[in-house]
């Protein structure tokens, strides 16, 4: 039966019921990101190296469950372990945000191989393979899912001293649209949201910076470095029913600066 026209905006984003895994859940952008959709209904679960403690009290006031799947996903890892493990602490896993990455910052002439590996397997091969590890499982269960993939603005752009994660970044993109072909016609979709430059512990050097600070800000019609709250909406559009007929995009959340 075809959805009626007539619903108001709080079934359109309702996540009750929903369980969302949140990978970097511990701060930042993944605890925003996490306290968005358990603020819509859903438990949260968060995956990272480290115990969540700030993020998983949040989430209780709130009023949902939160539990943490421990997993450096820097290290080697058995992904399909991972999914199993998280779908078993909540019988299933509806939204998956990929939202871990790291940064490393050095002149082009000078950026260590380990450090260019580092990034490329948490920023990109991790995305891939905790998303098809979870997209089996979805697609097992008969689940309508939701996979979130948090790119950057420098998926679109070089920047400067970053070539692994711009590398990274952009390959995000590309996964993105590739997945999302292959996964709409079992009724998951794949989206990705693009940052602009947000006050993160990955911009702490940039905004340390006088002179880099000043130049960006100039560029950011928004004026302001972006805060991780400003995600919120754009996460609970890409993981709500409201999406469910939207795929394969990046939704830029930047302040203007690609429009500059």
């Amino acid at each position: 039966m075809a959805r009626s026209p007539l619903v108001t905006p709080a079934e359109l984003f309702d996540l009750t019921g929903k369980t969302a895994l949140v990978t970097g859940a511990r701060r930042g952008l993944g605890q925003v990101i996490a306290l968005a959709l358990a603020g819509a209904g859903a438990d949260i679960l968060g995956l990272g190296p480290h115990e969540m403690p700030e993020t998983a009290a949040a989430v209780a006031m709130i009023g949902r469950r939160f539990g943490t799947i421990i997993a450096d996903l820097g290290a080697a890892n058995d992904h399909a372990a991972l999914a199993a493990k998280a779908a078993g602490r909540s019988g299933r896993i509806d939204i998956l945000v990929n939202n871990s990455g790291i940064i490393g910052r050095y002149d082009l002439l000078d950026y260590p191989e380990a450090d260019w590996d580092a990034v490329m397997t948490i920023d990109l091969k991790s995305v891939f393979l905790l998303s098809q590890a979870v997209a089996r499982s979805m697609a097992a269960g008969g689940i309508a899912g939701r996979i979130i993939n948090v790119a950057s603005v420098l998926s679109f752009q070089g920047g400067l001293r970053v070539p692994a994660y711009a590398a990274a970044k952009h390959g995000v993109v590309g996964l993105t649209r590739a997945m999302a072909n292959e996964l709409a016609s079992m009724r998951i979709t794949v989206n990705a949201i693009a940052p602009g430059y947000m006050v993160t512990d990955n911009t702490e050097a940039l905004r340390a910076d006088p002179a880099r600070t000043r130049t960006i800000l100039e560029r950011i019609p928004a004026g302001r470095w972006g805060e991780p709250a400003d995600l919120a909406t754009a996460t609970l559009f890409l993981a709500s029913p409201a999406s469910s007929y939207v795929t394969g995009i990046v939704v830029p959340v930047d302040g203007g600066w690609l429009a500059r």
